[in-house]
């Protein structure tokens, strides 16, 4: 059931990255019958310019290379968020489908290539059925769903999308999707999506559960310890070039490293997304300005990395499959 933002608010949450101007989100999931996976998509206005950084030690990624400052192209026509790990990358090919039949893409002769990056969580098996995982089909009904919803939508938040078999404390805790967002005092907006997946725990929670959660060598019959990312998109209204925007994703994950201890680990692919709109100019009128508009905006991105993740983890509610029970942080 989708959730009103006023009921969000409530809650605890502050925004959503839908109060960035023209950012829209789509969730598609699928859950029992062995299932417990699916896509989030992240669909920006035409034009909007985005970069990545990538800081986990297992990322599974598409299209990354593409957002290097010193590449061709600088605009991003969708973003995937997915479960299924490496084949869970899949579902960017029914994204950028979608935007092709729509027209969004970077032009070259006969046609468009739209520029869909896209990034994983490892969730295989969490719903009983290794093989379930997102395909090219649910990468383009999320992105469907995406440029359906109103203008400045809610987000639905926790068990859904790509969150929806997304654990947390070496899969002892359910994990799931959050957001927020935050508005500058020059009218500058800045929002996160995170999909929370993360082999640490939020900072400040119990020993006992922090104990639970650690990592130790594993004895020959034991299992690995499993593999974790947490993926965020951070967007923005600002006017931002390429390398601003790998500054700031850069930035941003200063944001993972505040709300999960640890992070950005061996078994974690911990991946930031930086998307700038546009719509509002920064104060660039000296050297001095220019550095204190950048560098109030990517501190803000850190920030509100810090409370999209929290609540994820806050709105995940409690699974049991045929792979297990995941319970819910906290509660």
């Amino acid at each position: 059931m989708a959730r009103t933002r006023a009921h969000n608010r409530a809650m605890g949450a502050t925004g959503a990255i839908t109060d960035v101007a023209g950012i829209r989100i789509g969730h598609v999931q699928k859950s029992g019958d062995g299932w417990l996976s699916g896509v989030t998509v992240v669909l920006p206005p035409p034009g909007t310019v985005g970069s990545v950084d990538v800081r986990g030690g297992g990322p599974a990624t598409h299209e990354t290379d593409a957002l290097d400052p010193t590449t061709l192209s600088s605009r991003v026509d969708a973003v995937v968020l997915t479960g299924g790990s490496a084949f869970g990358l899949a579902a960017a090919h029914g994204a950028q489908r979608w935007c092709e039949e729509n027209g969004r893409g970077f032009p070259v002769p006969g046609g468009l290539v739209p520029i869909v990056p896209a990034a994983a969580i490892f969730d295989l098996g969490r719903g009983g059925d290794f093989s379930a995982r997102p395909d090219e089909a649910m990468g383009y009904a999320a992105t469907a769903a995406a440029a359906a919803q109103p203008e400045g939508h809610d987000v639905e938040r926790g068990n859904v999308g790509a969150g929806t078999g997304a654990a947390i404390g070496r899969g002892t805790y359910k994990g799931g999707v959050g957001t927020a967002s935050i508005t500058l005092e020059n009218g500058v907006t800045v929002g996160a999506i995170a999909v929370v997946n993360a082999l640490g725990l939020p900072f400040g929670t119990s020993p006992d559960a922090a104990k639970a959660a650690q990592v130790s060598e594993p004895a020959p019959s034991q299992a690995p310890p499993p593999l974790n990312t947490t993926l965020v998109v951070v967007a923005t209204d600002a006017v931002l070039d390429k390398a601003d925007c790998k500054r700031t994703a850069s930035a941003a994950h200063a944001g993972l490293a505040r709300a999960l201890a640890p992070s950005h680990t061996l078994a974690d692919g911990d991946t930031v997304f930086a998307l700038a709109t546009g719509a509002v100019a920064l104060d660039r009128s000296t050297q001095t300005a220019r550095q204190i508009s950048l560098i109030t905006l990517q501190s803000a991105a850190a920030d509100v990395v810090r409370l999209a993740i929290l609540d994820g983890i806050s709105r995940a509610e409690a699974v049991t499959t045929a792979a297990g029970t995941l319970g819910a942080y906290g509660r």
